[in-house]
């Protein structure tokens, strides 16, 4: 199973693609879609639809997972997000691809960085479970984290690839594995 993880937002939205293979977590590829903070809207929005195009296209995701919208003081920026993640369900939506939300907590609870962990400790922990030395922007750590959220624990209706028991141990007793010793799993006697 691959999916392609997506941070909103209108001036920089993060992708990052992942995928399990028979029980493994490898990062497949990651970007920022950049555009000109003082285009218009419209036309920014257009931008962002049009390269999320072409990423979906490259890496063929089976499945995309949005972060959810969290609690703004400034209407205006949930409102600009909300256009940003519109621009995300819809390209998923014209790729023929189901869209998986997560709230920001559970994402980053499930790379075991804790539900108000800053952005830098959801780095490193993407950074250790797929193998990567660094992230150039948070935008990318955090759409790999949704990616990760999917694949640990967002299964439902989507079929995984070569049957639901992989050979060896799954992608989430992997993950319980490098958290902490408490999610361990009791050792056969």
């Amino acid at each position: 199973m691959r999916v392609l993880g997506i941070d909103p937002g209108s001036r920089f939205m993060g992708y990052g693609v992942v995928e399990d293979r028979r029980g493994k977590l490898v990062h497949v590829g990651h970007g920022v879609i950049k555009v000109d903070p003082e285009a218009a809207l419209e036309w920014r929005l257009k931008e962002l639809h049009d390269a999320l195009l072409t990423a979906l296209k490259l890496h063929r995701p089976d499945a995309v997972a949005v972060e959810g919208v969290f609690t703004f003081r400034n209407a205006r920026s949930a409102l600009i997000l909300g256009h940003a993640r519109g621009v995300a369900l819809l390209a998923a939506a014209q790729a023929g691809l189901t869209v998986y939300e997560y709230a920001p907590a559970k994402v980053k609870r499930s790379v075991g960085a804790g539900g108000s962990a800053d952005k830098d400790a959801v780095a490193r922990m993407v950074c250790t479970f797929l193998g990567l030395e660094e992230l150039e922007r948070s935008d990318v750590s955090d759409a790999l984290a949704v990616a990760l959220c999917h694949l640990n624990h967002g299964r439902a209706g989507v079929p995984a690839a070569g049957g639901s028991k992989a050979r060896g141990k799954s992608a989430r007793a992997r993950l319980a594995d490098k958290l902490t010793p408490s999610y361990r799993r009791p050792e056969a006697r």
